[in-house]
């Protein structure tokens, strides 16, 4: 493998559990130098992973970290939470939580790393979104943060398109992770995508790399659904 110097950068976010932590391990496997931001402690070790306790909803805590860290030439804001309830049942601070922490979060480090991808003409930022982005019962605040996301990803990369750097969304159908056990979330169940199971982390971490290697270069401004086969006509 090569040394920690000859490794390209990734900045990734969330990587203490769930889908953050696969796409870390993948990005290492493929020989990235991987730095975490996440609050809560690192379950991943090694000499090319440095994590660092960041309060991604605290906007002016992300951008001081990514200020701090070393020039990256990729950025996946994976970091997220899932607030359910319905219309007239809503909890102000849980919106908010979800806002800060999937909009503000990414547009902070994405202010900072961004421009300097664009002068450096390389880089990769990946967004990872949510098939409830196009609206589900219950998940109004949750679905709207992460349809966001999409307005986001395509306006930044209209910006870069010509400078090198690609800006794109994967949004996962229903995934097996720890948030499925969330008690947030005890009272809406997951719904199977018709392949009949639950989308797995690796999966999505797979299309993430891709994303990030040379060969994705002309795919940007994307959203791009990991579904199970949930977007086919039924």
């Amino acid at each position: 493998m090569p040394s920690r110097a000859a490794r390209p950068h990734a900045l990734v976010t969330g990587t203490s559990s769930g889908i953050g932590e696969a796409i870390a391990r993948r990005l290492l496997d493929d020989g990235w130098h991987v730095t975490g931001f996440d609050l809560a402690p690192a379950r991943i070790g090694g000499a090319a992973f440095d994590a660092a306790r960041v309060d991604l909803a605290d906007g002016a805590a992300a951008q001081a970290a990514a200020q701090a860290i070393d020039p990256v030439q990729a950025l996946v804001h994976a970091a997220g939470v899932l607030r359910v309830a319905e219309l007239g049942r809503g909890n102000a601070a849980d919106a908010e939580l979800m806002w800060r922490l999937h909009v503000g979060a990414a547009t902070r480090l994405a202010d900072v790393l961004l421009p300097a991808m664009a002068e450096a003409g390389h880089g990769r930022v990946v967004l990872i979104g949510s098939r409830v982005a196009q609206g589900k019962a219950g998940r109004a605040q949750y679905a709207a943060s992460k349809a966001a996301l999409v307005g986001l990803a395509k306006s930044w990369a209209a910006e870069v398109v010509a400078r090198g750097v690609t800006v794109n969304v994967v949004s996962p159908a229903a995934t097996q992770t720890g948030m499925l056990d969330d008690p947030a979330r005890a009272a809406a169940a997951p719904v199977l995508p018709p392949i009949g199971r639950l989308i797995q982390p690796g999966e999505i971490a797979a299309l993430v790399a891709f994303l990030l290697s040379p060969m994705a270069a002309a795919i940007t401004g994307q959203e791009i659904q990991i579904c199970g086969g949930s977007s086919l006509s039924r």
